[in-house]
């Protein structure tokens, strides 16, 4: 029922995307004239197509080399998954959509887009799955001795760093 709640506002979404794009256009057109804008439209789906495959294959060969090796996927899996999303983003016709998946395309944003999904999918997820995904936390650990006349075990408090 949650989801159903979310999802009422994606017709709403989609239709002010479409109007957004059609002025992205329109605007683009009456600076370098609508066949331009047309064909630039073109080579944005085009490039977006040929990303999907790349970044497809390069995640899947991520993930195999990471699960041969023992080590835990996660950071790798996400980091195709945004390249991905950002191919899928480019295949849209339109130059918002494409000019949000180039933005994700440069390696420090795609990284920030990486540690955002990785920290929700940690949100989501058992504390047990999320180590498995992406490893052990980082934790810096301070001890804070109790006074000599108690005799109660000693406190480790925590601070998450990543």
């Amino acid at each position: 029922m949650a989801l159903m709640r979310k999802l009422r506002w994606v017709p709403l979404g989609a239709l002010l995307l479409g109007a957004a794009e059609f002025v992205a256009l329109w605007a683009v057109a009456q600076l370098v004239g609508l066949p331009v804008a047309v064909i630039g439209l073109i080579a944005l789906s085009l490039l977006g197509g040929l990303l999907v495959r790349q970044q497809g294959l390069r995640g899947w060969r991520k993930l195999r080399t990471a699960t041969n090796s023992g080590n835990p996927a996660g950071d790798e899996v996400l980091l195709s998954v945004t390249g991905l999303f950002a191919a899928l983003l480019l295949m849209i016709p339109g130059y918002l959509t494409g000019l949000l998946g180039l933005l994700i395309l440069i390696p420090p944003v795609r990284r920030l887009v990486r540690d955002r999904l990785r920290r929700a999918t940690e949100r989501r997820v058992s504390s047990n799955v999320a180590g498995d995904l992406f490893g052990p936390r980082k934790v810096r650990v301070t001890t804070k001795h109790p006074p000599k006349s108690q005799t109660s075990e000693d406190v480790i408090e925590g601070e998450i760093v990543d």
